[in-house]
């Protein structure tokens, strides 16, 4: 077997053309082929600029298979070119090991194998988020689910800290075949939620900038509006704290009482 060949998955980035950093840049342009997984066909024709031999992951999602197999798929393609000798590309919308399961599995299968694989990080949405909300997860803390995990498991919530819910888009996608919500779901994300949260409290949807014409979504409602709340895939749910973090000099006193 020809072990010649390498693995590298770099991440896009957010934003069109602003956040590739300079190592990714120089991966795809010295690459044999690049496969291509991006928000947009903008983003996609954005990467075919860079490489004359790009081929797009995108035709692999379908509304039959689930996600986890079409992710199986699109590292399956990458490998089998990596076997031949080539120097394979995979390049992913965000952060390659945020939300993303084909390149980590693809990069652990090819070092596996013998192959020369790695991961070149990339500018995520949680990065976006802390600077256009103007938000410091080192103030009161943070805790980040994804959505319809956050349904379905039994998860402690620290109301004192920020809450992150990631692809709200999907919410209640339990066999990873949607594209997708519906009110119904998000009742029960809603109903979820209002356990810890009165339902007047105020919650952000965010969705950062893809194209730089794009604008930043950063929308306040009350929690009791999510069920008719308008989302796409991209979608963030933010909750801020509604406790302010207690001392443990304080609790301690409050315990002597």
């Amino acid at each position: 077997m020809n072990k010649n060949g390498s693995l590298c998955c770099v991440g896009l980035g957010i934003t069109l053309g602003a956040h590739l950093t300079p190592a990714a840049l120089h991966k795809i342009k010295n690459a044999d082929v690049v496969y291509v997984a991006a928000s947009s066909g903008i983003v996609e024709k954005w990467v075919e600029t860079l490489n004359s031999n790009v081929k797009s992951l995108q035709p692999f999602y379908n509304e039959v298979s689930s996600r986890k197999e079409t992710y199986k798929q699109m590292s399956e393609v990458m490998i089998k070119e990596m076997r031949l000798g080539k120097k394979v590309v995979g390049a992913f919308y965000g952060h390659p090991s945020v939300f993303a399961l084909a390149p980590r599995v693809a990069v652990a299968q090819a070092l596996k194998e013998g192959y020369k694989a790695y991961i070149e990080p990339g500018i995520s949405a949680e990065a976006c988020l802390y600077a256009d909300l103007l938000l410091d997860p080192g103030r009161t803390g943070c805790q980040q689910f994804e959505t319809t995990q956050f349904m379905r498991y039994q998860r402690k919530v620290d109301t004192a800290s920020l809450l992150i819910l990631w692809q709200v888009g999907l919410a209640g996608d339990y066999d990873s075949k949607a594209f997708s919500t519906t009110p119904a779901k998000l009742q029960a994300l809603l109903k979820k939620l209002v356990i810890f949260y009165p339902p007047e409290h105020e919650i952000i949807i965010y969705e950062a900038k893809v194209l730089p014409s794009d604008r930043v979504r950063k929308e306040k409602i009350m929690l009791s509006e999510l069920s008719k709340a308008e989302l796409s895939m991209i979608s963030t749910l933010i909750v801020p704290p509604n406790k302010r973090l207690i001392d443990i000099k304080d609790k301690a006193m409050l315990n002597m009482d």
